[in-house]
């Protein structure tokens, strides 16, 4: 199993970002993801990056393949500029460049004005910006009339020898079905062996499998679940309301009906290298090709030490 980091857009700075980078393949982790955001889900994580110069300066600073996790190509960028930026970013990445891409929140994708569809919608949005997005970066000059877009006399000139990867997100039976139809891979943060075998057995084949989990590295449980509540309350929100809540003010409405023990259930909490084990042990089992770890909160390097010095050595 591939072990990665992500890069949580939504909590750090443009250069603390890069410094995690630079973290990450020094201690050995093999790839990134990063999050692509408008709006951090809380006020307390406070930042949000533009997630393409992320991506752009992360082609400088380190070598490790970077995936995002996720952009939305339907609504805040039309798809035919999601299309030019995942082309320079795969020439500045030298091919180490996937999209990842999803269907979305109305947190990041509401902001021009636009009610937010119901999510066969979005879903119905999201295969037809995957088909503009490949045929920009496969033909001269595009056309395309479809129900939610329009190109005209487009043609991306910088472009990869090779179209990037297109890996698609799914936590629930259609949208599953959708990436395994469309996807070149397959995104989820859940170890949920169910979706994985769904997906293989309605097309996905043996395509590449992602997911991630969160951690908050501290010097015991209990302070790493203070940190992960104070940051990322909304980790407890359920289900559709993530997809539907429109502002990190909402999120932190939510979030006050979140118990910071729970913050246990969903985050790898304090420093324990069994703990973070274990659940790279459960997506492995689940099926998953590749686990990416986010580190909440100002403990990072903590986190890079510990997999350099125990957690990576044990996996290999």
């Amino acid at each position: 199993m591939k072990i990665g980091y992500f890069l949580s857009c939504e909590e750090y700075p443009p250069a603390e970002l890069l410094e995690q980078a630079r973290g990450a393949e020094r201690a050995g982790f093999e790839a990134l993801w990063i999050s692509d955001h408008y709006h951090p889900w809380t006020d307390a994580q406070g930042q949000s990056p533009f997630v393409w110069s992320m991506i752009g300066a992360l082609s400088q600073v380190c070598s490790l393949p970077v995936t995002t996790a996720v952009t939305c190509p339907t609504m805040r960028i039309h798809p035919a500029v999601v299309a030019q930026a995942a082309a320079t970013s795969a020439v500045l990445h030298d091919g180490r460049f996937v999209l990842g891409v999803g269907t979305g929140e109305a947190l990041n994708e509401h902001i021009l004005g636009a009610a937010w569809p119901q999510a066969d919608v979005r879903m119905e949005m999201l295969e037809e910006a995957v088909e503009v997005m490949r045929k920009l970066w496969r033909d001269r000059f595009v056309n395309h009339h479809g129900r939610h877009y329009t190109v005209e006399h487009a043609r991306i000139y910088t472009r990869p020898d090779t179209p990037p990867p297109v890996y698609v997100s799914g936590f629930g039976p259609k949208s599953v079905d959708l990436a395994a139809r469309i996807g070149d891979g397959f995104v989820c943060t859940m170890p949920d062996a169910d979706l994985v075998r769904r997906f293989r057995d309605n097309g996905g084949g043996d395509k590449p499998c992602q997911a991630g989990f969160k951690a908050a590295y501290a010097d015991s449980e209990d302070e790493g679940a203070r940190i992960a509540y104070e940051r990322w309350p909304n980790a407890g929100v359920p289900d559709e309301l993530s997809q539907v809540l429109p502002s990190p003010r909402h999120f932190e409405q939510a979030g006050q009906l979140v118990q910071p023990e729970m913050m246990k259930e969903s985050f790898v909490c304090g420093n324990s290298a069994d703990a973070h084990l274990e659940m790279i042990d459960q997506y492995a089992k689940a099926g998953f090709d590749e686990v990416y770890v986010a580190n909440t909160g100002p403990n990072y390097q903590g986190l890079f030490d510990l997999y350099q010095r125990e957690v990576l050595p044990r996996l290999r």
